[in-house]
């Protein structure tokens, strides 16, 4: 080891610091603090020579905090955030003019001196005697870095700022030991680049090349010299020599600078005078972070990014490692975002309902068999301002992703649900079900997990119109959203095989818990939300198998590691077969039921409409072999209007449907989105049909000829579906 002795004892150099530390240290801490009398620094140097071999030989660098920049999958940037503006660069791409002024007025003798500067200190101990106070600091260039390493560790904790900043001898020996062994582990300009890096330039600017992007709207490469000497004065004083804030003041520091330059021969006279007269040259650049500056109108979808990165294991396996490693920064983050699809979903959204409207809408797709979100947007824009009615509520996700508490009620986007648990149990989709317009269930068919009763009396159930009576199969059923033969369906199936089927399909609450099994459920009397319902959707398109929803496709941190990150989990949840009888029945509801008004002409898709009670939200949810989407409009807050006789997006509808507005959404979201790629095919598949129910749906597909099909409304209302919460209601 250099650095000591064969016996273990101080070396040479450490010895002749302990020698500082007891005759000229005391000198150099009164030099920066007020010390009352000579009694005073002979009790200090005594203290000073007992504690200063207990300090600690190194000092522990902390990694500088950055900035982290989000991308979407293209590579263009999404959103920078960071804890502190900053952005490590080496001495080479810092402009010499920088480098020079820094030195000259914060330790012109850096490259001749030590960790101390013994002249400096003697200047100091003189000036400081004569004022009767401290009038001027000796701290080297070195000792002021050791400063800013403490106040780097501190964070934003402002006990510890504190503590880091005070002006104590305690303080003070422990920066000059420090400083004395940084001097010796590195070489003066390395100590000057990272000097560069951690000081605070004011304006929430750490390290030089944020101060120069913030100042003048340039690297620190590309430096003139007035504009160094600027923000070389503003080191000294952020708040007094702020040059947004106080022209003036900054003006005169700057000279200030400039003039000590000359002195030291950087600049001759005639530059001075010149450079003296100049303007100051500000070209401000306002510090963008946070998800609230994102591009793309992607704030929420940023949000969902940092959300993912805090909540999963895969970036700390404590919330306080995974919390300390955002906020550190420098961390490069691709995202699964498609630039064109979110540009569609935002359009689409925002073209049918405005900001100012009653009730907002969501749009979410996902990419089947990988998971990938490619879109999220919403008609509120991301932000804090209620009264420009922003909002930081993504009502795509659940509340731990920073959503709803409760989410929303799928209302009949949930019976494809139904169906593909039905057919997983064996039931044909050409088992047919008679009833009228309305009808009564028994409770205690309904069998729980544990086989028993759910409940007593009787379950009313409703369709939407009085001519909704007659037989259907599952084909007609779903096509036409009939409630009758759905709850039938589910009856026979079983409470527990449906929320099993649920669960498979990544449908859960906005709580994050599983969803119970109850009848109500047949009609989406549950709660979820739309990326759960884009997931699910996309299950059937990739034939029956769930891929989890992943936000995040690569991170690499600032000195270019890669962090692994979360990667989706593909489990089946039902067999292609039935899959593929799903996605037959959704392609007749686009084709010739409720959904036909909205579908898309050009390739294969499949969907299905939504309303719930009173239609206090309504949705549409539909895919191709390709891609995924949720569309869902309501109220976001503590009210939630029913969708009667309502103006949205400049609009009148006397009711709202699943077709009427969500379907246009998504039939635009989905036409931009899928621009230019080649049309997919679903799995070919011959719905298994009852004659009867055949024969009853082609009677009332001729009906509805006879009707205006656009009479802003479909088939799926739930309204007079009851939710018995539990048993005998």
């Amino acid at each position: 080891m250099a650095n000591k002795r064969s016996g273990g004892g101080l070396s040479a150099t450490q010895q002749a610091a302990k020698f500082l530390g007891v005759s000229v240290l005391a000198g150099a801490v009164a030099a920066g603090i007020a010390l009352p009398a000579v009694g005073g620094l002979g009790l200090a140097a005594k203290e000073t020579a007992e504690g200063f071999g207990e300090i600690p030989a190194v000092l522990k660098r902390p990694a500088l905090s950055q900035k982290t920049t989000i991308y979407d999958a293209e590579g263009g940037v999404i959103a920078v955030d960071y804890a502190r503006n900053r952005t490590e660069v080496p001495l080479e791409d810092i402009s010499p003019w920088m480098r020079k002024a820094i030195v000259a007025i914060e330790d012109a003798r850096f490259y001749q001196h030590g960790a101390v500067d013994l002249k400096g200190v003697l200047r100091a101990l003189n000036r400081n005697a004569q004022a009767g106070e401290v009038s001027e600091g000796a701290s080297t260039l070195t000792q002021q870095y050791v400063k800013n390493v403490f106040v780097e560790e501190a964070g934003d904790d402002p006990d510890k700022v504190a503590q880091a900043t005070q002006q104590t001898l305690g303080r003070k020996i422990k920066e000059l030991k420090y400083a004395i062994q940084l001097e010796q582990d590195l070489t003066k300009n390395e100590i000057l680049e990272n000097y560069l890096n951690i000081t605070f330039f004011g304006q929430q600017s750490y390290g030089v090349e944020a101060a120069s992007q913030r100042y003048f709207s340039k690297s620190a490469k590309k430096l003139e010299i007035q504009e160094a000497a600027l923000l070389a004065g503003i080191v000294q004083s952020p708040t007094r020599y702020d040059p947004i804030n106080d022209e003036q003041e900054g003006l005169k520091r700057r000279n200030v600078v400039l003039t000590r330059m000359a002195s030291v021969g950087h600049i001759d006279r005639a530059e001075l005078e010149e450079l003296r007269k100049k303007p100051l040259g500000l070209k401000v650049s306002r510090p963008k972070s946070g998800c609230i500056t994102a591009e793309l109108n992607a704030g929420f979808f940023c949000n969902y990014v940092r959300q993912e990165f805090l909540t999963n294991e895969a970036f700390g396996k404590t919330d306080k490692e995974r919390l300390a490693r955002w906020r550190q920064g420098g961390l490069h983050i691709r995202t699964t975002l498609s630039p064109k699809a979110q540009k569609a979903a935002h359009d689409a959204a925002t073209s049918k309902v405005n900001r100012t409207d009653k009730v907002a809408a969501a749009v979410v797709s996902v990419e089947p068999g990988t998971g990938r979100i490619l879109s999220m947007a919403q008609t509120r824009p991301y932000g804090t301002n209620a009264d420009n009615n922003e909002t930081v509520l993504n009502l795509s996700v659940g509340n731990a992703m920073g959503g709803s508490t409760m989410g929303f009620q799928p209302g009949s986007t949930f019976k494809p649900i139904v169906a593909a648990a039905a057919i997983e149990k064996g039931i044909s989709p050409a088992d047919t079900y008679s009833s009228g317009s309305k009808t009564e269930f028994d409770m205690a068919r309904f069998r729980t997990c544990e086989n028993a009763p759910y409940g007593t009396g009787k379950y009313p159930v409703g369709n939407e119109r009085q001519d909704m009576s007659g037989t259907w199969d599952m084909y007609s059923a779903i096509g036409q959203s009939v409630n009758t033969y759905t709850i039938d369906m589910l009856q026979k199936t079983g409470l527990c095989e449906t929320a099993d089927m649920a669960a498979k399909l990544g449908i859960r609450a906005a709580t994050g818990k599983r969803l119970v099994g109850v009848p109500s459920m047949g009609l989406g009397v549950v709660q979820t939300t739309p990326l759960d319902m884009a997931s699910a959707y996309a299950a059937f398109a990739n034939r029956g198998e769930y891929c989890t929803p992943i936000a995040i496709d690569k991170v690499t941190d600032s000195k270019g590691n890669e962090l692994r990150p979360p990667e989706t989990k593909c489990n089946r949840a039902m067999s292609e077969q039935t899959a593929d009888m799903v996605n037959g029945i959704l392609k007749g509801v686009m084709e010739e039921g409720t959904g036909s008004g909205v579908r898309l002409g050009d390739r294969e898709n499949a969907g299905k409409t939504g309303t719930t009670e009173q239609r206090r939200d309504v949705w549409f949810v539909g895919y191709t072999p390709q891609l995924s989407t949720a569309v869902w409009v309501g109220g976001d807050g503590t009210t939630r209007p029913t969708m009667f006789n309502i103006t949205i997006g400049g609009q009148y509808y006397g009711h709202v449907s699943g077709s009427g507005l969500p379907g246009p959404i998504w039939r635009a979201a989905m036409t931009g989105s899928l621009q230019g790629v080649e049309a997919g095919k679903f799995n070919p598949v011959k719905v298994p049909r009852g004659d009867k129910g055949k024969k009853d749906d082609e009677d009332k597909q001729d009906r509805r000829r006879d009707r205006d099909r656009d009479r802003d409304g479909d088939n799926d209302n739930d309204d007079d579906g009851r939710n018995p919460s539990r048993p005998g209601t």
